[in-house]
């Protein structure tokens, strides 16, 4: 169980240090990077989290407590 877990902290961080680079491609290119508009999948989530009112509120903060350090 130690090594999953290992394995995909492992994982999440190197997604999480694609999403900066794949922002400052689109913005210097103008392209994709694999596929996938980073930029309007972003604008869209925060659009639909703004639009979801007390509810976008409560998902933004749970979705925020993924990424905070808990040490």
């Amino acid at each position: 169980m130690k090594m999953v877990t290992g394995f995909l902290g492992g994982l999440m961080t190197v997604m999480m240090s694609i999403i900066p680079l794949s922002i400052i491609w689109f913005v210097l290119t103008g392209t994709s990077v694999l596929g996938m508009d980073v930029v309007t999948n972003l604008t869209s989530l925060i659009t639909s989290l703004g639009q979801g009112g007390f509810v976008g509120l409560v998902v933004l903060i749970i979705v925020a407590s993924f990424f905070t350090n808990k040490k």
